[in-house]
């Protein structure tokens, strides 16, 4: 077992500490979740979700934030900026918090490095310790960074979902066999909230295994990508309990034209159980789609340790 799968694995205690109440977000006219890599894959969640959670929000890289946040939003001075980040030290997101302050925006610091010069260029801080044998790879802070933000929009995370996020992580690991891993072409399908946790597990499994990775609003696929489907492709369905029928109608096509389909909350060649709503799934996913990514990369013979081309924080001169 290297580092990687361990701090996957050990990840647990670490959302337990994390889960409680937050006090809501500041008030604005919309929130906009920034970051870059997988924070702006969790910021495409984090979003979806405040929306229906009833706070108006938007998802937006960092360096897109930072150069031209009026092409997002022509009010943007006004927004409420919550900023993601691992570190705290990535050169996108810090410059874009320092410029949103400055331009009069409240900007809220999502984090698991409080002493980070992100934490020091805020007008609120949350976060929350992370393993601290995590390497380049990153998994249990996302998956504490999406939590926190969670629950910053007011979700209320039950601790029941430790257990469950544990257990579909293993079920998964235990299902999995060379006909999923040694596959070359990844889909990952998700929608609404779905949808940043299907991009962030693309993403994970790109740059752990060096695969070609997809990721797709599941019913947008059949528009032109479905193109690529054939023998060499497996496809990972993250169902959403309001469009099931629709996504299994797709994953039966998926089939017929060759690929493997795990399901997450629904039929598939591997269907796995999800015992929340779509409030709450993502979460449960991200550490099965975090353990596919180490399974594929150990099939390939590829050390998730050190991935190439990758370092742990992108800081720019």
């Amino acid at each position: 077992m290297n580092t990687t799968e361990k701090v996957i694995i050990e990840q647990f205690p670490y959302w337990e500490k994390a889960i409680g109440s937050i006090p809501a977000p500041q008030s604005a006219e919309l929130m906009v979740f920034v970051g870059c890599g997988t924070s702006y894959n969790l910021a495409l969640s984090l979003a979806a979700l405040s929306n229906l959670a009833g706070r108006s929000a938007i998802a937006a890289a960092g360096a897109e934030w930072l150069n031209r946040p009026a092409a997002l939003w022509s009010r943007w001075q006004q927004t409420h900026v919550v900023v993601l980040s691992r570190s705290g030290e990535t050169t996108e997101t810090v410059a874009a918090a320092k410029a949103s302050r400055a331009a009069g925006a409240f900007v809220t610091a999502l984090t698991v490095e409080p002493e980070s010069s992100l934490a020091k260029n805020c007008d609120r801080l949350i976060a929350s310790p992370t393993h601290p044998d995590e390497g380049i790879v990153m998994s249990v802070s996302a998956s504490l960074m999406l939590l926190l933000g969670m629950q910053m929009i007011g979700l209320q995370i039950p601790h029941s979902i430790v257990a469950s996020a544990r257990g579909l992580a293993n079920d998964l690991d235990a299902a999995l066999s060379k006909a999923v891993t040694g596959r070359s072409h990844f889909v990952f399908l998700g929608s609404g909230p779905l949808y940043g946790v299907a991009v962030e597990g693309a993403l994970k499994l790109m740059e752990m295994s060096q695969s070609m990775t997809q990721a797709f609003h599941p019913l947008e696929y059949r528009h032109g990508p479905i193109s690529l489907v054939d023998e060499k492709t497996a496809a990972i369905m993250l169902y959403s309990a309001d469009q099931k029928a629709e996504e299994a109608k797709l994953v039966e096509e998926l089939r017929e034209k060759g690929a493997v389909v795990i399901g997450l909350g629904g039929p598939g060649d591997l269907e796995l159980n999800v015992d929340f709503d779509l409030s709450l799934a993502g979460l449960a996913m991200l550490p099965a789609l975090q353990i596919l990514g180490e399974r594929v990369a150990q099939a390939r013979n590829i050390d998730t340790v050190s991935p190439r081309h990758l370092t742990k924080v992108v800081t720019l001169a």
